[in-house]
């Protein structure tokens, strides 16, 4: 059963209908800025609320491909601090930096480490598995891909074809709208 205060949140502030092009170039007649929620006070303790419940407890640190992963991983670790959670956050980033600290690791993300991958939206679930398999070249173990919304249906089945567990806070059908498909 998806949470109804968080599902009330993403149709107030991050859902939108019209006529918009996604990322794959598919058209859709409805679009979700999770940004919308994700980076209010109190949509994101919304999703901390939501995410906390379900991360495993030996999870150590929690992050993915920036900038979607970015305002979800910062404030979940950042709401766990306060109820003496350790969750060390970290960043991937599209492309390896050559200068400074190299590589496409920004944050702080440990080798053994056992990690959540985060996204604000997935339709395909590309970016998150990208994440996955950077962390896994990292030294660490994705255990879990936890997105605020799965507007595709097919991430799941991506994670689990790497050996990750998925979990949606919300879904297309949660707020309204048939999954997009791959």
């Amino acid at each position: 059963m998806a949470n109804e205060a968080l599902v009330a949140h993403l149709l107030e502030h991050s859902v939108r209908t019209g006529d918009f092009t996604l990322k794959s170039g598919r058209k859709s007649t409805w679009f979700i800025d999770s940004k919308q929620t994700v980076c209010r006070p109190e949509g994101i303790m919304l999703v901390a609320n939501a995410a906390l419940a379900v991360i495993p407890a030996d999870v150590t640190a929690i992050g993915g491909l920036t900038m979607g992963a970015d305002p979800v991983a910062f404030g979940i670790a950042a709401v766990a601090a306060t109820r003496g959670r350790a969750l060390r956050s970290f960043s991937i980033r599209k492309e390896a930096k050559d200068h400074g600290v190299q590589g496409r690791l920004a944050g702080a993300l440990l080798p053994g480490d056992k990690v959540v991958i985060t996204e604000d939206t997935v339709t395909r679930g590309t970016s998150a598995l990208d994440a996955a398999l950077a962390v896994r070249a990292l030294g660490a173990e994705p255990v879990l891909v936890l997105v605020v919304v799965d507007r595709g249906g097919t991430c799941a089945a991506m994670a689990a074809a790497e050996g990750i567990a998925f979990h949606a806070l919300i879904t297309a059908p949660d707020l309204g709208f048939p999954y997009e498909g791959a």
